[in-house]
């Protein structure tokens, strides 16, 4: 992969770059009284969860040091949770417990911590430590998704998700991240995971890269990452495109897992979602924006946006004849 791409070659790419997508899309199809929705996670899972859209179960809340002393009560009888703060991004004061042995709590990454330790996290994340500026924050326990059997060998130990970028209603670009064991089991990208880009029309996977360098293989568990697709596409684009109607956020980054037993969840929402999606799709956002701004898509049905997607942003490289980016 080369280190260096000249600016020329990035726009005949097509590549969103941060400013553009600040002014041309943030500013001008998000509407900042919406911002807060998205922004507390904790409230985008209630919002969600009241339009009737599927979300991980909410265990606790815990907004005070006096419910952190309090919360061994709702633990003790959990085999696995995980804990989120409201404000938190980029994946950082998520704790993932998939067990419990002798009185220990099992972390995804295989490391065991006490309780005293989940105190410890709730009582940082409370006071910010997690948030967004750094704000007094509230934390809140779901109930952990398990991974679909189709990933059991794609992803270590944490739950993949997909991230995919809906435009007035259309889901124009989508990724699966993957755990790694450098990234504690968490499907995060900045913190070692891996990102697969996603063909529109199949959910089939089109590359995949580690730390912005193309692999073919999970790092951990050797599977062939080229003969990877996403179970239940049409019901994940569905689901993120009617994240457009709740949130009423023009330009939305939607994070979705599925779960073995329940199927797709919604797991957060984004009004700003990063770029990096362009690189594991080798593809830029701008021409994808760009045709559905040219098409007059607001008054078009859920399943005629979905239709249109498949349509207009279908994938037709294989893994192996993709040049790299």
């Amino acid at each position: 992969m080369k280190n260096w791409i000249s600016p020329f070659e990035l726009k005949r790419r097509g590549i969103l770059g941060m400013n553009r997508r600040n002014v041309s899309y943030i500013s001008r199809y998000n509407n900042r009284r919406q911002f807060p929705l998205v922004d507390n996670k904790l409230k985008t899972k209630l919002v969600a969860e009241e339009a009737g859209l599927a979300v991980p179960k909410l265990i606790d809340i815990v907004a005070t040091q006096h419910e952190v002393e309090s919360v061994e009560q709702n633990l003790k009888d959990l085999d696995s949770f995980v804990a989120k703060p409201a404000q938190g991004s980029g994946g950082k004061g998520i704790l993932v417990v998939v067990g419990q042995e002798d009185g220990l709590y099992r972390k995804a990454s295989g490391d065991l911590i006490t309780l005293a330790a989940v105190k410890r996290h709730l009582t940082n994340t409370l006071s910010g430590l997690h948030s967004l500026g750094g704000r007094n924050d509230v934390a809140f326990l779901e109930t952990l998704v398990r991974v679909d059997p189709v990933f059991s060998s794609f992803s270590h130990e944490g739950v993949p998700d997909i991230r995919l970028i809906v435009f007035q209603g259309i889901p124009v670009m989508g990724m699966l991240r993957l755990a790694t064991r450098a990234s504690d089991g968490k499907a995060n990208l900045h913190q070692g995971a891996i990102g697969v880009g996603l063909d529109i029309a199949t959910g089939r996977g089109i590359q995949a890269v580690l730390h912005n360098k193309l692999v073919t293989h999970h790092p951990d568990t050797g599977a062939d990452l080229s003969t990877l697709t996403v179970p239940n596409w049409p019901s994940l684009l569905r689901l993120a495109a009617e994240c457009y109607e709740v949130t009423e956020l023009g330009y939305l980054g939607c994070d979705i897992v599925i779960d073995r037993d329940r199927g797709p969840l919604i797991l957060e929402l984004n009004a700003r979602p990063g770029l990096s999606i362009q690189l594991a799709n080798n593809s830029g956002l701008l021409p994808r924006l760009q045709r559905v701004e040219a098409t007059k898509t607001k008054k078009m049905r859920i399943a005629d946006r979905l239709q249109f997607a498949m349509e207009n942003f279908k994938h037709d490289d294989t893994w192996e004849t993709l040049p790299a980016f």
